[in-house]
């Protein structure tokens, strides 16, 4: 399909192409649903093989970003910023700065800072061009690292799982194989053996997994042998699309519930885990923590760290309010949080048809 029947199947509203040759940028932005506000989410960087792959991947971030929002219930749309480029060899600060003024140049419909690939410090560039940048070291005036709401937010989410499982929210004893332990999976092993639970992790990143397991004596596993580890729950806390056709058959969890975007290579794939009785805590809505967090920046009264903390430990009930609802309706807990957000979306659209 061309671009424009890919945005109307998926509902999205517009694609920007950003292109700077003198900085070498060249970025897309797409703009999924803004019923609910400004488009909101990260900038995420990576040496996509195409502009196709890096298309698709803005897209569909995009449309997980307008579920995440109203999943938490904060006033954003979804929106998403995506760079071609290798973060290691290509991220310069004038780059950064190049997209500060794309950014700008959009007037407050796009609110942006990190995610993979990039860091709160190199926002710091981009701020210098740019009002709408979020999510910036706390000595510039930002947050600070989103990804320790995070990584909060999908532990708690954890305990939901176990409360619906095992009837009792405490994971000590259980099993929990992490595929990732970069800036989310790493805090999140952290949380989870102080919790007394025993870790499985993989990466493909040797470093960060030696680290990772000399801090919370896990077991290491090769990064493709973690889809086969009997444990309780699997936790992708890397890129998307690890859940599909050759991944779900070699499961051998109770639970899916991680950090990583876009999970689910396909829609189908959340029914599959439904069929094969593994619970998935939907990932737009676990991950949410690090939304939270910057949206709470943009706050009137501006930002509140205990807000943030109160707002994230609510993953919990939504989560457990998702499960009970996929159990009621008899569908799988990935529609069935689809539905929720879709209702929600629909009220707003309804409420913003009164003139003010």
């Amino acid at each position: 399909m061309g671009v424009f029947d890919r945005m109307a199947a998926m509902g999205h509203e517009q694609v920007v192409f950003c292109c700077d040759p003198d900085t070498g940028l060249r970025a897309i932005i797409a703009f999924h649903d803004t019923t609910r506000g400004p488009g909101l989410g990260g900038t995420r960087m990576l040496p996509y093989p195409d502009e196709e792959a890096a298309l698709e991947d803005a897209l569909r971030l995009s449309r997980g970003m307008t579920y995440k929002s109203a999943a938490v219930d904060v006033d954003f749309g979804g929106a998403k910023c995506v760079v071609i480029g290798d973060p290691h060899r290509d991220k310069t600060p004038e780059l950064m700065r190049a997209l500060g003024r794309f950014v700008e140049g959009m007037r407050g419909r796009l609110y942006t800072g990190t995610d993979v690939g990039t860091y709160p410090e190199d926002f710091v560039h981009s701020a210098r061009e740019s009002r709408f940048i979020v999510g910036l070291p706390v000595e510039y005036g930002g947050s600070g690292d989103s990804s320790v709401p995070t990584a909060f937010g999908v532990y708690m989410g954890m305990r939901a799982v176990a409360r619906h499982l095992w009837g009792a929210e405490d994971l000590a004893g259980r099993t929990v194989a992490i595929q990732g332990v970069g800036k989310v999976g790493a805090k999140l092993a952290r949380e989870l053996a102080a919790d007394g639970a025993r870790l499985v992790i993989a990466d493909v990143d040797g470093a960060a997994v030696e680290r990772t397991a000399a801090e919370t004596g896990a077991q290491v596993v090769d990064a493709q042998a973690v889809f086969d580890v009997e444990c309780d729950i699997f936790a992708p806390c890397a890129l998307g699309g690890v859940l599909n056709d050759d991944t779900i058959p070699r499961l051998r969890c109770r639970a899916v519930a991680g950090s990583a975007n876009n999970q689910l290579a396909e829609e189908r794939h959340g029914l599959e885990l439904h069929r094969r009785g593994i619970l998935y805590a939907p990932d737009y809505i676990i991950n949410a923590g690090g939304l939270i967090q910057v949206a709470d920046e943009l706050h009137p009264h501006g930002p509140n760290p205990e807000r943030v903390r109160h707002r994230t430990q609510a993953i919990y009930d939504i989560l457990l309010l998702i499960f009970r609802r996929s159990v009621e309706l008899g569908v799988p807990t990935s529609e069935a949080a689809d539905r929720l957000v879709e209702e929600r979306i629909a009220r707003t659209f309804r409420l913003k048809r009164i003139r003010t």
